[in-house]
């Protein structure tokens, strides 16, 4: 079996997000890091492969796939020996919801709040009205997160899906940047303080790299 080779830059949250699924599901991969400070990733060379210039794509074995979310479905359905992406209906029509409100309710605050918090720790011009603003948005969407994980320990149900763990990378950011919107709440905190506590998510804390053996 061909190994798996993971195009990115092994500190941007959407290689890390691949990255972290691949670890759960234990599956070799090749990290190829993508040069991108000169604007490489806007060459045509890059554009063939990835036409919006974005990190990450994958290749396995000639099949190019980018879209970090498209990526985890479909390494956690060619790997089905996970739950990580369910496939008995209702199951399934679940995680897709669960999916969906990470993608529609959480991504869009998390991910402006979050890499401005990134950027004030690392020293860099930070946007505090976007900060301010952002996060008033997320606090009015996790009351529903709290709401459900009251209820179920995952947002999908009681098993761990790809949902759960598409939060990490922006979520981390937030809570990195020093806001401690993820713990306020009791269930949301669980359910954050397991994510983050995962070794999956552990294991490329400095950067992803390539991983051959668990």
């Amino acid at each position: 079996m061909a190994t798996l080779k993971l195009y990115g830059v092994s500190t941007a949250t959407c290689t890390r997000r691949v990255a972290t699924v691949l670890h759960e599901l234990k599956v070799p991969f090749e990290l190829v890091e993508v040069p991108y400070k000169n604007g490489e990733i806007k060459t045509p060379e890059f554009l063939k492969f990835q036409p919006f210039g974005q990190v990450p794509y994958l290749d396995d074995n000639g099949f190019i796939l980018y879209e970090s979310r498209a990526i985890c479905r479909y390494v956690a359905a060619k790997y089905a020996s996970s739950a990580l992406l369910p496939t008995e209906h209702q199951a399934n029509a679940l995680f897709e919801q669960a999916a969906s409100i990470e993608f529609a309710n959480f991504e869009p605050s998390a991910s402006k709040a979050g890499l401005q918090l990134y950027m004030s720790k690392q020293g860099q011009p930070c946007d505090e009205n976007v900060v301010k603003e952002q996060l008033a948005v997320l606090e009015k969407k996790l009351e529903a997160y709290e709401l459900i994980l009251s209820r179920q320990r995952y947002l999908a149900g009681e098993t761990l899906t790809l949902a759960d763990l598409f939060h990490l990378p922006y979520a981390a950011y937030v809570t990195y940047g020093g806001s401690d919107i993820m713990t306020r709440r009791p269930n949301v905190a669980r359910w954050f303080n397991e994510l983050i506590s995962r070794p999956a998510w552990l294991a490329y804390q400095d950067g992803v790299k390539t991983t051959t053996v668990y």
